[in-house]
């Protein structure tokens, strides 16, 4: 499987998605380079599928992956039952334009 390291090892990524992930369910989008917004996209469909399984087994690996239980509480009561008939596909990238300080290429990630 390939995957974007990030400029980071292998910890410090998995901490970056973790708070990135919980910031992003906490709010439901989130305004982030294209390179993260893409790793992330992916990985917050798979949690949003695990919600949707509901059993206690899912519910222990999101709390594995993201920061704070009350959003894993959220994502399991709310967000799943959201996209309970949408088979995957949960997240939008709107592209906005360059970071002002370096120019690297911003976009809004979203829950559709």
């Amino acid at each position: 499987m390939s995957y974007r390291k990030l400029g980071r090892n292998s910890s410090a990524r998995k901490a970056l998605f973790s708070s990135i992930l919980t910031s992003f369910f906490k709010h439901e989008r989130i305004e982030t380079t294209e390179a993260k917004a893409k790793e992330i996209s992916g990985l917050a469909d798979q949690l949003i599928t695990l919600a949707k399984r509901g059993d206690l087994a899912a519910r222990r690996q999101a709390i594995a992956r993201l920061a704070d239980e009350e959003v894993v509480r959220k994502l399991f009561d709310e967000v799943a039952k959201k996209y309970s008939d949408r088979q995957g596909g949960y997240t939008r990238i709107l592209k906005i334009g360059p970071r002002r300080g370096d120019a690297a290429p911003m976009v809004i990630l979203e829950l559709i």
